[in-house]
């Protein structure tokens, strides 16, 4: 599922550098029973992935790997517990082991392990899957599945499958790959040193040249992902610069998985986007025009849906996401989306996250706080939400605005707010003769600038509000029409 229908990484890795030796010296170099049974299973995969369509493939998937397990060093599991369930896997056991550090071997210390084994062991259910709540070295990751003969993702290797099920777009599935390349290598690193230490004797007495060739091959295939995704974002720059042209705002909404933001951008933009209550059911960006009136008047903004912040994700598939993040970025206003339902540490935690991604990401646009949620909380849960955040001087110089998107609640609040805090416009008053040009021109005003009024006689008056960045242009489009400024 998570390398190609592969039951686990290591067995990927182990037939994909098999194919190198064989290419290489077209006979096998004393296989191990180890690397041989990867073979023999990786063949069966690949002889039920012809011979069976993908539908029944899934089907299958759900059939049989449906249980997993829990390793946690801390008690606080919510999480770790929501993204299996984003996964489409069912915990039925935990595991925790307070420690403040992680065994050197195995993570978890051998008591407990030998405790999860005794499971395994007597447990009536099929365990499919071990996640760790935590980030594994590969040396404890290969330990692990070694003594406990199961499937092992940490926390970063389960956001990646999440991330790989949802990648629906080219662009999501390239940043996928490219983040599963960065993960794969350190593991290939520890494969090979394993085997050279002997504990897969003779599978590496064909030379130091096939390892080379396989790390010069994840090289090229992160150069080309890289290059693919740098066209795509090249790509989005051309559109993102003839929105500007255009008049267009650019507002983009942020914040912690699962806190509502594409249901937010369904209400805003009048759209039916995918809204599903689990953490990143949202992977590619979405953007769509607002069509609601501010303060009476129809401002030409655009609304960027983007993927969700979550705690302790790696600089480097932030970085590998940074083409989809840059939307933020480059944003004329930011709504940094929070659940406001939540537990006032937990909301403090998030934000916090959240927060700091901006200002990694270098944002300079302002942002706007918006709760959501509210209905699920009594009104008294939210003032002192508001007041323990002002305390924690993490709203210090932010509007925030509570919401509720389910009931439809503050909403010209918040749009209001958005007006309020985008790049000052501005107001022309232009006289036109009365023409079919003239006339043309006028309706293309309505769909890029807020037209204030319309006053016809033997010419035409009319005053308008508009993004400063067109103000120029129209201007001179105004001149080439035979018209004046008042």
């Amino acid at each position: 599922m998570f390398y190609l229908g592969f039951d686990n990484l290591a067995t990927f890795i182990a037939w994909q550098y098999y194919a190198c030796v064989y290419i290489y010296h077209c006979y096998y170099i004393n296989m191990s029973k180890f690397f041989l049974e990867f073979h023999e299973k990786t063949h069966e995969k690949t002889k039920e992935h012809e011979s069976t369509s993908s539908s029944t493939v899934q089907e299958k998937m759900k059939e049989t790997l449906q249980n997993a397990i829990v390793l946690s060093l801390t008690s606080d599991i919510s999480e770790i517990i929501q993204l299996t369930d984003s996964l489409g896997y069912s915990v039925v056991k935990e595991f925790i082991q307070q420690r403040t550090m992680p065994d050197v071997n195995y993570y978890i210390g051998t008591g407990k392990l030998n405790e999860i084994k005794e499971f395994l062991e007597t447990t009536t259910e099929k365990i499919d899957l071990i996640i760790v709540n935590g980030e594994l070295k590969p040396s404890q990751w290969f330990s692990l599945e070694k003594e406990l003969k199961a499937t092992i993702y940490d926390r970063v290797r389960l956001i990646l499958a999440i991330f790989e099920k949802r990648a629906e777009r080219r662009e999501a599935k390239l940043q996928v790959k490219l983040a599963q390349l960065q993960y794969e290598r350190p593991l290939v690193h520890e494969l090979i040193h394993r085997t050279k230490a002997g504990e897969h004797p003779g599978y590496m007495a064909g030379g130091e040249y096939q390892v080379d060739d396989y790390y010069e091959t994840i090289k090229k295939q992160m150069k080309k992902t890289r290059d693919d995704l740098e066209k795509i974002r090249n790509n989005r720059e051309v559109h993102r610069q003839t929105r500007y042209k255009e008049g267009f705002y650019l507002v983009s909404l942020a914040g912690y998985t699962n806190a509502g933001k594409s249901s937010l951008l369904n209400l805003l933009a009048d759209e039916s986007v995918h809204v599903e209550g689990r953490l990143f059911s949202t992977l590619s960006t979405t953007t769509r025009r607002i069509p609601k009136n501010v303060k009476g008047k129809t401002i030409p903004i655009l609304l960027t849906d983007t993927v969700g912040f979550i705690e302790n994700l790696p600089a480097w598939i932030i970085d590998a996401f940074h083409s989809t993040l840059e939307e933020i970025e480059v944003a004329d206003v930011v709504l940094l989306v929070v659940d406001g339902s939540e537990p006032a540490k937990t909301v403090e935690r998030k934000l916090q996250v959240s927060l700091t991604e901006l200002r990694e990401l270098k944002v300079a646009a302002p942002v706007i706080i918006v709760l959501n949620k509210t209905d699920l909380v009594p009104s008294e849960h939210i003032k002192e939400l508001i007041s323990y955040l002002t305390e924690k001087k993490l709203i210090q110089r932010k509007t925030c605005v509570p919401i509720s998107v389910k009931e439809h609640k503050n909403i010209d609040r918040l749009l209001k707010t958005i007006y309020d805090e985008l790049p000052n416009m501005s107001q022309l008053t232009l006289r036109l003769p009365a023409t079919k040009e003239s006339q043309t021109f006028i309706s293309q005003l309505y769909d890029i600038a807020h037209v204030i009024s319309v006053q016809y006689s033997e010419t035409i008056t009319i005053t308008l509000e508009c993004n400063a960045k067109i103000k120029d242009k129209l201007l001179s489009t105004n001149r080439d029409l035979g018209g004046t400024v008042l």
